[in-house]
């Protein structure tokens, strides 16, 4: 993990980079190997998405913290609890993700926004290997006005309130949605989703908006 100091010194580096999300490892091995789609990950349902409207009571925005970097990630509803590790680039500009034999770890982007701070902050993780589902397996079962809550290096526990939960084909991924930069604390957790196909895996993937509500 950074310092603080790393961390504010980090904040920020990533935009207007062009760099895009992928996640990598998104071939499904588990499900491959069982030759059955009948476990899929679950879908974010229409009601979830920005277009059916905002979460009836919605959290008004807390202000941003100082710069510091992630340790842990929870979100209760879907039972998730994971440590989380800093991820860079790939050499073809493409986001690095948690290795896969580790299915318990998320990872932040360590040269963009750390979660908390002002700007738009990314965190990732596998929705499964070939072991079974990992620690982003049940993000399409978020609904709006759920919570994730970020332990971060400086001891402070930096709250979030979802605001959407949205899923896009690869061909489609919005870039600028969802990793551009923005006035408030805000948080994207993203893992692969979508469509899945026997040959090449999940179509997509899966993005979770939240934005800052409070800190502990």
């Amino acid at each position: 993990m950074t310092d603080d100091t790393d961390a504010g010194k980090e904040h920020g580096k990533g935009r207007g980079k062009g760099w895009r999300i992928a996640i990598a490892a998104c071939v499904g091995l588990w499900l491959i190997q069982n030759g059955s789609t009948d476990h899929t990950p679950p879908v974010p349902t229409a009601a979830e998405a920005f277009a059916a409207g905002p979460h009836q009571h919605t959290d008004a925005a807390a202000d941003p913290l100082p710069a510091s970097a992630p340790v842990r990630v929870r979100i209760p509803e879907i039972g998730v609890d994971a440590p989380v590790m800093r991820l860079g680039l790939a050499p073809d500009g493409s986001l690095e993700v948690p290795p896969s034999g580790n299915p318990d770890i998320a990872g932040w982007y360590k040269d963009g926004t750390p979660p908390g701070a002002k700007g738009t902050a990314i965190v990732v993780g596998h929705v499964d290997n070939a072991d079974g589902p990992a620690v982003f397996y049940a993000l399409g079962a978020l609904k709006k006005g759920h919570r994730v809550e970020v332990d971060r290096r400086d001891g402070r526990t930096a709250v979030f309130t979802i605001d959407a939960i949205e899923v896009y084909e690869n061909e489609d991924f919005p870039d600028r949605k969802v990793y551009g930069p923005a006035d408030r604390a805000e948080l994207r957790v993203i893992t692969c989703g979508g469509a899945f196909d026997k040959k090449t895996g999940y179509q997509g993937n899966v993005v979770a908006y939240a934005h800052l509500i409070g800190v502990r």
